[in-house]
């Protein structure tokens, strides 16, 4: 009799479960998107939440999807007047891995298609430490803006700190603590602190060179703006390509 109510009862539980996560999932024209500065068709933050404030300076594009035990918060809590304008702005066909923080206080741009892994942290806000009188949790903290540039794919547990703009289509390093400052487009960083391994010329092509690779997986997700010069097929087996996910 025990063993089947224990069943019984893990039944429920992963079937309220299953339910809460597909139901409670904040999709464009609910209740909750409705909050936000903009909240683009086909977009979805999955359930559950970890923290979220600051919605109506939040925008967030077409078929862009946030994992869930998510962090997303404009300014320092709920309830503060961020006066206008947006202050943190997420692109369209974006993907942002489960157990990410993206935390603003002045203005984090990420633009189109941009993908991230799991627990990526990006915020434009910093402690100081200038007084050694104060507790540095006491003094005024220092706001620089972020902004990462299209295309641009960033591995797990990366850190972007304030000052950070990455250029298009660049790549971060799971594990990377970037560091202030502009970085090129098609930019390879990696490291703590993060630091530019490889680089792209349009006529010399990659330096260092990139190893060969199998064929890339196509991925199908909907269509968003994607560049009318994205190929329509994947390339052959073993041809060097530059093939992104469509």
């Amino acid at each position: 009799m025990g063993a089947r109510v224990s069943r019984l009862l893990s039944w429920i539980i992963r079937s309220v479960w299953s339910y809460a996560r597909t139901r409670a999932e904040i999709r464009a024209g609910s209740a909750a998107a409705r909050k936000f500065a903009r909240f683009g068709t086909g977009s979805a933050i999955a359930f559950p939440t970890a923290t979220l404030y600051g919605e109506p300076w939040i925008e967030i594009g077409v078929h862009t999807v946030l994992g869930g035990d998510m962090t997303l918060a404009a300014g320092m809590g709920p309830d503060y007047d961020l006066g206008e304008g947006s202050v943190v702005r997420i692109g369209s066909g974006c993907a942002i891995g489960r157990g990410s923080h993206i935390v603003a206080h002045k203005s984090v741009d990420i633009g189109d298609h941009v993908y991230t892994g799991p627990y990526v942290y990006i915020t434009d806000q910093n402690h100081a430490y200038a007084n050694t009188e104060i507790p540095v949790g006491l003094q005024w903290p220092v706001d620089d803006p972020v902004s990462i540039g299209d295309g641009t794919w960033i591995g797990a547990n990366a850190v972007i700190l304030p000052g950070v703009h990455l250029g298009r289509n660049s790549v971060v390093a799971a594990g990377t603590v970037v560091r202030p400052g502009a970085y090129p487009d098609h930019a390879v960083i990696a490291g703590v602190p993060g630091k530019v391994v490889r680089t792209y010329d349009a006529e010399l092509g990659w330096e260092p060179p990139l190893r060969e690779t199998g064929t890339p997986t196509r991925v199908p997700t909907p269509v968003a703006g994607l560049p009318p010069e994205i190929p329509v097929e994947p390339p052959a087996p073993g041809s060097a390509t530059r093939f992104p996910p469509v």
